[in-house]
């Protein structure tokens, strides 16, 4: 398809917009496919009533009531399920520590840490997580998690296909991170932390199809003497990712994926300065994102682009409906400009629609689709 355009339009994308108008944008392919950008006298947020299930959903995750250890599925579809999960410091203090070990097989396991810090025992090694790491445990690798303080996971599984790194493009394979920043298992830590701590684990409880086996040995699982080899896991800390921005203009979110996967990808959202032309859009776009159900998970910062926000909440759009910045957070630019944000939010897009799971229903934060509205 080539380019056309019918009225008085602007250039450029998130830029230019003419004074009291609005730029919508729809896109193909989550920000990769085609796209048209449209400028409007009002909002594609004005609505003033919404029936049926289609409609903008926010959840918060503070009051859930956990389980110790327990996964808690809040949304899913067939290519990936996303859970929240609480887990209890770990106590050393008893002399020797039996500890089981956790192998999935359904798929990929993707936990990042909004809470806590610990260790994970490995067949690889020890990997190390603070608040703010991704640890990734590819399918079916056994590993223990000790929690060296209370600790919360958003775990990210992905049923049909391994993580992998984004497409970089243009700007190279060092780009957001440099996979040099990937904290590596350590075979000789492994055996230390074991033989200080008087840990080991002699039974894997295996995931599969909805049911776990128990497999019980008498010796230690974690017994490795040497491995080589391009799959292994692995931590990223968002420390060491550098966010790619434009001083000019506002870029996709899609610049800022971190993982992708078979129907999804895994994007973080970090402190950024903000775009510095007069005319330039300085909040996220009103946009369409056709392909792609949206969430995002708030871990930390102050989220300019809406009020009433805290860190361990989580909203859901729905593809199919417009959706971007509430209109105070354009009041809030005019009268307090920022030259940064402050904010760390990780974004899951999936090509099928996901499903809600009852687990979260109740800490739907029912009134959120009415925050577009004027009050």
């Amino acid at each position: 398809m080539h380019q056309y355009s019918q009225g008085k339009s602007h250039t450029q994308g998130h830029k230019g917009i003419p004074e009291g108008q609005f730029e919508e944008e729809h896109g193909r392919k989550g920000f990769y496919g085609p796209v048209s950008h449209l400028l409007k006298d009002k909002a594609p947020t004005r609505w003033t009533s919404i029936e049926g299930p289609l409609k903008p959903h926010l959840y918060d995750l503070v009051p859930c009531q956990y389980e110790n250890g327990k996964w808690n599925r809040l949304l899913f579809n067939n290519d990936v399920v996303i859970y929240s999960q609480w887990n209890k410091k770990t106590d050393l203090s008893k002399g020797k520590t039996v500890l089981p070990a956790l192998r999935n097989v359904d798929g990929e396991t993707l936990y990042f840490v909004h809470t806590g810090s610990g260790k994970v025992l490995t067949e690889y090694g020890l990997l190390k997580f603070k608040v703010g790491s991704y640890v990734s445990i590819p399918k079916s690798l056994h590993h223990t998690i000790i929690f060296e303080e209370d600790t919360q996971f958003l775990i990210i599984e992905s049923l049909v296909g391994m993580y992998r790194e984004p497409d970089r493009g243009m700007v190279g394979r060092n780009a957001f991170y440099d996979l040099a920043a990937l904290g590596k298992p350590n075979l000789e830590e492994l055996y230390a932390y074991k033989k200080a701590n008087n840990v080991e684990s002699l039974e894997i409880n295996i995931r599969r199809a909805g049911t776990v086996t128990k497999f019980t040995y008498d010796e230690c699982v974690y017994d490795t003497v040497a491995w080589k080899g391009d799959y292994f896991p692995f931590t990223l800390h968002i420390d060491d990712m550098m966010p790619m921005m434009s001083h000019r203009v506002h870029l996709p979110p899609s610049t800022h994926t971190t993982f992708a996967a078979n129907g999804f990808v895994v994007c973080t959202f970090l402190p950024r300065l903000i775009e510095t032309d007069k005319d330039a859009l300085k909040v996220p776009f009103y946009h369409q994102n056709i392909d792609y159900d949206e969430v995002l998970f708030y871990h930390a910062g102050n989220f300019f682009s809406r009020d009433n926000l805290h860190a361990n909440m989580m909203t859901f759009h729905p593809a199919g409906m417009p959706h971007g910045p509430h209109p105070k957070a354009f009041a809030a630019a005019a009268a307090n400009p920022k030259t940064f944000t402050d904010e760390v939010a990780v974004m899951i897009d999936t090509q099928r629609p996901l499903q809600v799971d009852p687990y979260i229903e109740k800490t739907e934060v029912n009134s959120y689709w009415q925050s577009w509205m004027k009050k």
